[in-house]
């Protein structure tokens, strides 16, 4: 019914915000600006192929009431060791990235002219506040706000680019696709779209989260309804940022920056100069409010995923748990900062190493997703169907191949 739905949404709402930050704003804008449509399928796909072991996170907890995390325990201490390790990996990289990105962003918007140190500083300190302070509930809250508006301005926007039309320069050649970089590029798009498959874990973790918050148990259509909302939302987005990226700088013949704060400055500048000088306020809240979104739940979700697989290793912790989840994020803060002293000035070779660590884990988290549900240990009556098992497989052979080929012919 429609008031339990309300009390189960929030979890798919979350992940949207996570999957549409850099994703979608650098690299669904960068694929529409530097190969016009062509790699709508590749957003497609990815979305597609992904979708069961983001699915079989949620479905889980659905079927069980308890965390996908309790699940990998139970099929052996190997599967929550080795999410453990990969997770703690890939956070610290994607940690970084993604706060780079922001405070390059929240840099150019509001004039500050400081390093990327001291304004990615800044920004982890108001964030950590917000989900120590707030918590869950905070963080629901504001998230159902942001991503609310930003559905409304980013559509909006895409049809006021629409509107206005398209053209290209006298004498643009487009990019060749099938070489090194459009292969790298293709690889960087797909690790991080919609988001890693490490942050299936996230959604089950706050669906308890949300739980515990209304005290309504929701039933397994409920669940799934959430999910849909947040995962198919969050695709069709994708959709619209390569959209703009095609209509608004295609063919324009503009370099962007590999300088956050001076992509950041190019972004908006190209957006309003094509739709008008009227929309430069909207498209800096667009902007500001895409990384925010995914700043605030990607703070939260790797120290909780983190912190949850430690008291399924060792359950005398459960009574630190608390403490755990503000090590962690405290931890992968200042990890973050340090690498991102280390990448002042270069935004997108940063993106580059986190995207695709990400996209070359992707199998490992995929097969363990997939392990859990299809285990004896977990109900019969709510394993999945024998259309959703061949998606699965054909989604592992295909993030298997790409990460064969990009080994080979690519590094």
């Amino acid at each position: 019914n429609l008031k339990g739905i309300l009390k189960t949404i929030g979890p798919g709402i979350l992940y949207a915000g996570a999957a549409i930050g850099a994703s979608h704003l650098v690299l669904s804008t960068r694929a529409g600006a530097n190969y016009c449509y062509t790699l709508i399928w590749v957003i497609i796909l990815i979305n597609l192929f992904k979708y069961p072991f983001f699915e079989y996170s949620y479905r889980y907890t659905a079927a069980t009431g308890k965390s996908v995390l309790e699940g990998y325990r139970k099929l052996g201490k190997w599967a929550i060791i080795t999410f453990f390790v990969l997770s703690f990996c890939t956070g610290i990289v994607n940690f970084a990235a993604v706060i780079k990105v922001t405070s390059d962003l929240t840099a150019f918007l509001f004039h500050i002219n400081h390093s990327s140190f001291y304004t990615s500083t800044g920004l982890l300190i108001i964030i950590l506040l917000m989900l120590v302070i707030g918590r869950y509930a905070l963080l629901d809250k504001v998230m159902k706000v942001m991503i609310m508006v930003l559905a409304i301005l980013t559509v909006a926007t895409f049809f006021f680019a629409l509107n206005r039309g398209h053209q290209i320069e006298p004498g643009f050649l487009p990019p060749y696709l099938w070489d090194t970089a459009g292969l790298t590029f293709i690889i960087m798009l797909m690790g991080w779209m919609p988001t890693p498959i490490d942050a299936s874990i996230w959604p089950s973790l706050w669906a308890l989260a949300r739980k515990k918050q209304t005290g309504y148990s929701p039933s397994f259509k409920e669940y799934e309804i959430d999910f849909h909302l947040g995962y198919i939302g969050s695709a069709v987005l994708a959709l619209f940022f390569l959209g703009l990226g095609a209509l608004v700088m295609y063919g324009t013949g503009k370099q962007f920056s590999d300088n956050g704060v001076v992509f950041s400055e190019q972004l908006v500048a190209l957006y309003s100069g094509s739709i008008g000088s009227w929309s430069t306020t909207i498209i800096a809240v667009v902007v500001l409010i895409t990384m925010f979104s995914t700043a605030l739940t990607v703070i939260d979700g790797y120290p909780r995923s983190l912190e949850g697989s430690l008291v399924q290793l060792f359950p005398s912790l459960k009574k630190k748990s608390r403490k755990l989840y503000i090590f962690w994020a405290i931890f992968l803060s200042i990890a973050a900062v340090i690498i991102i002293g280390l990448f002042t000035k270069d935004m997108v070779a940063l993106l580059k190493f986190a995207t695709i660590i990400s996209f070359l884990t992707a199998p490992v988290f995929a097969i363990i997703n997939y392990k859990v549900v299809t285990s004896k240990l977990f109900p019969d009556e709510y394993k999945p169907k024998k259309w959703l098992i061949l998606l699965s497989w054909a989604g592992i052979i295909f993030l298997i191949g790409f990460s064969i080929i990009f080994l080979l012919y690519v590094l």
